[in-house]
């Protein structure tokens, strides 16, 4: 397939818009932004249809865009996107980017309008897992309550049906049909999964997280009936459902867990953090997690959010008619960071080479102090994770000649470079010249320890983020997202060993 290249049409910004998405948009080439977050032109191929899709007689209205390559004597793949709530389908189709994404790499993308009030029959329950139980907020508008029997769920079966409709009309794929869905969109896509995903190659979703009361039943049990297929899960760091960050970390990662088990992942990922961008890829024996934590954005999904999904993961699945799962080349590929290093707060691990590794003693959090002139008072003037030299030397190939219990320690770079450390010291000593750290060396355990951030940064030229008592270096421009720390801080914690996530039963049978 000869693919399109991607082309940005103008449109004419709504700077004063404070109506979210209202309908003057619909059809003109207004767009609005927020946070990331934000709209293109309203695409001149993007076509409206309504027709009683199930069998209830109730009228469904959905958005198609059929690229202007699609050749109905070739098979070709389909997207449904599911749009958040008080949304509507053309409104996730400016909202998003898989409009340009279908013209370029040529597949189909479906967008429905939910049946009630712009707002899709999902549970909006309480935020719990085991015994923790917190009443969440309403949802925006009136949610209708989903019935128990998943069959008379008219969205979910609206859903199937209008597949079958993309079936009957085009030449679909029906080895690469995907979902994908933001904030109530992406409950509405989790629901799906759940319960038909054994009809799709991959579900995706941004945004807002599952309730852990539908996902796990009293005894910590996985409820579901479709199995495994390929997950993508898009969580912006300032996502605040549910608001609370401590709550909201561990409902993200019992998300991550869920999927995890179902497809048989192995709880070791590999992780890539490319600028904002905190990825984590998990590879399981039947199908595969790719989670996505996106520093310093807000609830809902980033313009780029579609294009991530497609080249990362989508392009390179399919589920073969006896329900497995293929994975053929991405148009990105799905690996950690060529050379990355991590320490946590406390933690004697530490990850190197996408593995969680052992140092001789736990990183140290310590802090830079201001005492001078303030009568006996303190200033705190930086914060630091302070790690085994001996270990800086394993990761950097340098070789470490220990003094006497390592109160003083000489180091050789690669480059020829001499270092000399002392126990107490903020001076380096580099070929001879003197040079202040960012706090002094530390003693532990028979181990003498640096700022790793000084380490990483002054003597290698490193990128190096912290994000809540972790610190990532890379050899590229990187920013550690808080679900990311949190995820990083659970690896190194046990060295790489999950109890949580293995307290969940094994997944036999769906």
């Amino acid at each position: 397939m000869n693919e399109k290249k991607i082309l940005l049409h103008p449109g004419t910004p709504d700077d004063d818009n404070r109506d979210y998405l209202p309908e003057r948009i619909k059809g003109s080439d207004i767009v609005v932004n927020e946070n990331g977050n934000n709209s293109q032109p309203y695409p001149e191929r993007l076509k409206e249809f309504s027709e009683a899709l199930t069998s209830d007689g109730k009228v469904d209205v959905w958005y198609e865009y059929v690229p202007s390559s699609y050749d109905a004597a070739k098979k070709t793949p389909l997207v449904v996107s599911m749009h958040g709530g008080l949304m509507t389908g053309w409104g996730q189709a400016i909202y998003t980017s898989w409009t340009i994404m279908a013209e370029k790499h040529g597949f189909i993308v479906a967008f429905p309008n939910a049946s009630s009030k712009r707002v899709w029959c999902v549970e909006w329950g309480r935020w719990r897992f085991d015994d923790g139980k917190k009443e969440n907020e309403e949802a925006p508008g009136e949610v209708p309550p989903p019935p128990a029997d998943i069959r008379e769920n008219h969205d979910v079966q609206m859903a199937l049906a209008l597949i079958e409709k993309m079936k009957q009309k085009y030449n679909i794929d029906e080895e690469r049909i995907f979902m994908q869905g933001m904030s109530m969109g992406d409950l509405m896509t989790s629901q799906f999964a759940r319960n038909y995903g054994n009809i799709l190659a991959g579900a995706a979703g941004s945004g807002c997280a599952t309730f852990l009361s539908v996902l796990f039943d009293e005894d910590g049990r996985i409820k579901n009936k479709a199995g495994h297929l390929d997950i993508w899960q898009s969580r912006p760091e300032l996502n605040d459902i549910p608001p609370n960050k401590s709550e909201a970390l561990n409902v993200n990662k019992y998300n991550r867990y869920y999927w995890m088990r179902i497809n048989g992942c192995d709880p070791i990922p590999q992780i890539s953090i490319v600028g904002e961008d905190n990825f984590a890829f998990y590879k399981g024996s039947k199908a595969d997690v790719t989670y996505l934590d996106i520093k310093n954005r807000d609830h809902g999904q980033t313009f780029d959010d579609a294009a991530l999904i497609w080249n990362y993961m989508f392009s390179g699945v399919r589920r073969k008619a006896d329900g497995t799962i293929v994975h053929t080349e991405s148009n990105i590929p799905r690996k950690g960071d060529k050379f990355a290093i991590a320490f946590a707060k406390d933690c004697a691990y530490a990850w190197f080479k996408n593995k969680v590794v052992p140092m001789k003693t736990k990183a140290v959090y310590w802090q830079k102090l201001k005492y001078h002139g303030l009568n006996g008072g303190q200033i705190v003037r930086g914060e630091y994770i302070c790690v085994p030299l001996s270990f800086l030397c394993e990761v950097f190939d340098a070789e470490y000649k220990p003094g006497e219990n390592a109160l003083t320690v000489t180091v050789t770079l690669k480059d020829g470079r001499t270092l000399q450390f002392a126990r107490g010291s903020i001076g380096c000593v580099i070929n001879d010249a003197l040079r202040s750290m960012y706090c002094e060396a530390l003693h532990r355990d028979g181990e003498l320890l640096v700022s790793a951030e000084w380490f990483c940064r002054y003597l290698f030229g490193l990128h190096v983020s912290y994000c809540d008592e972790v610190i990532y270096a890379t050899d590229h421009f990187c920013v550690l997202s808080a679900n990311m720390a949190d995820l990083i801080k659970d690896l190194l914690r046990d060295g790489g060993m999950l109890p949580d996530y293995e307290k969940i039963p094994e997944i036999e049978s769906c």
